[in-house]
């Protein structure tokens, strides 16, 4: 059996299941799935990292008869262009709590106890007022260590009297380690990172209110992605609901014809099969 490097180095057998839960996951159409996986294998040598593999799957889709099919397989490297500096995810966080009625601040200076402190979003429904540390990775095999709760719970308890916190939460693009998860659980708090916990992951909140960044769009240039998340536009869905939004473009009205095509699909609940 071919073994695949990971991205966090480890290796594994290569398992065509992972392939096509992936693209099931993603809402690619049914009649390409086993098109994909045999080009997949096609292309398997020994020891293949698995971002080549992404990058033999993004290709195939590429060129399906759609030409926007291939958007929807995009969601963690789209989060992880939500960089360099990490504000961007910050405010992507943001907008999931406000999908989930919070109300939210960003990179709030508080003073706590003993220090100032910067909190990346201050989040509160119903009274209840949580402290969100976000933590942005732009490489998938980096993990949250057991140093982020252990700091986090520390700022926590300086800010929690003085600010009426009532608990603290760590949402992290990539994984965390599992002593980060034992320590969080310990001591009840809440981690949400890009596979945990299951059915309640960042992937999972994000999939199930089609909560898409405008990172995954390919027909937006680098600059016109730049120039949304500076304007703090960060999902595809707000878009599709105002048009208007990327009148802070310079673009064609032929680009804009393209853009506007391609986030309709990405934000369709059904995808053509």
């Amino acid at each position: 059996m071919v073994q695949v490097i990971k991205a966090d180095g480890s290796k594994e057998a290569f398992d065509e299941q992972k392939v096509v839960h992936s693209i099931q996951r993603a809402k690619i159409p049914a009649d390409l799935h086993p098109q994909v996986l045999a080009h997949v294998k096609n292309k398997l040598y020994e020891d293949i990292p698995t971002a080549e593999i992404y990058h033999h799957i993004i290709e195939f889709l590429g060129k399906a008869p759609n030409p926007y099919v291939h958007s929807r397989y995009s969601l963690k490297q789209a989060l992880m262009a939500l960089g360099p500096s990490g504000y961007p995810f910050e405010d992507y966080v943001a907008e999931i709590l406000k999908d989930h009625k919070f109300t939210v601040s960003v990179r709030q200076i508080l003073l706590g106890r003993c220090i100032s402190h910067e909190i990346d979003v201050i989040a509160e429904k119903d009274k209840w007022r949580v402290m969100v540390e976000v933590k942005f990775h732009n490489s998938p095999g980096v993990r949250s260590d057991v140093h982020v709760p252990l700091y986090t719970k520390a700022r926590y308890e300086d800010l929690r009297d003085k600010h009426n916190l009532h608990e603290a939460w760590i949402v992290t693009n990539t994984k965390t380690t599992s002593d980060a998860i034992a320590y969080a659980h310990c001591i009840e708090m809440k981690v949400i990172s890009w596979s945990y916990p299951e059915g309640e992951s960042l992937r999972d909140l994000i999939e199930k209110a089609h909560l898409y960044p405008i990172t995954m769009m390919s027909t937006l240039s680098e600059s016109s992605k730049i120039t949304l998340l500076n304007n703090h536009i960060v999902l595809c869905k707000d878009i599709c609901k105002d048009h208007k939004k990327i009148d802070v473009l310079e673009i064609s009205a032929k680009e804009k014809e393209q853009i506007l095509a391609e986030i309709e699909y990405i934000c369709m609940d059904k995808v053509p099969q």
